[in-house]
């Protein structure tokens, strides 16, 4: 799987999502695809609003480093992000009360 295929896919996911009673403000996401289909991308939640966005993003409330099989698979609901960061196989840099928003996203 190359970054294009591995980003296509997150976009794809993320766009489904329903954000629009997300009202926590501004958020930004930076994932760092580690392994096959390694690349940077970020994820913005701005009230109700999300972009996602090939590019790493410097301005940004967390950063997470992760496997890009084991983060497909947190976006697809069947790898509990808590539990990845637990074991291991998920790095969060920044805030981390922030970095736990990420789980409203995934559960919509």
């Amino acid at each position: 799987m190359t970054f294009q295929e591995a980003f296509a896919e997150v976009k794809e996911i993320i766009s489904k999502a329903d954000v629009s009673k997300y009202n926590g403000g501004h958020i930004a996401f930076q994932v760092n695809l580690r392994g096959e289909g390694e690349g940077a991308f970020y994820v913005e939640l701005d009230n109700g609003f999300v972009d996602v966005q090939p590019y790493e993003y410097y301005d940004r409330d967390v950063i997470f480093t992760v496997g890009t099989k084991d983060f497909l698979k947190i976006m697809k609901g069947k790898l509990d992000p808590v539990l990845a960061f637990t074991i291991g196989k998920l790095k969060v840099d920044g805030d981390i009360g922030k970095a736990l928003e990420i789980q409203k996203l995934i559960k919509s």
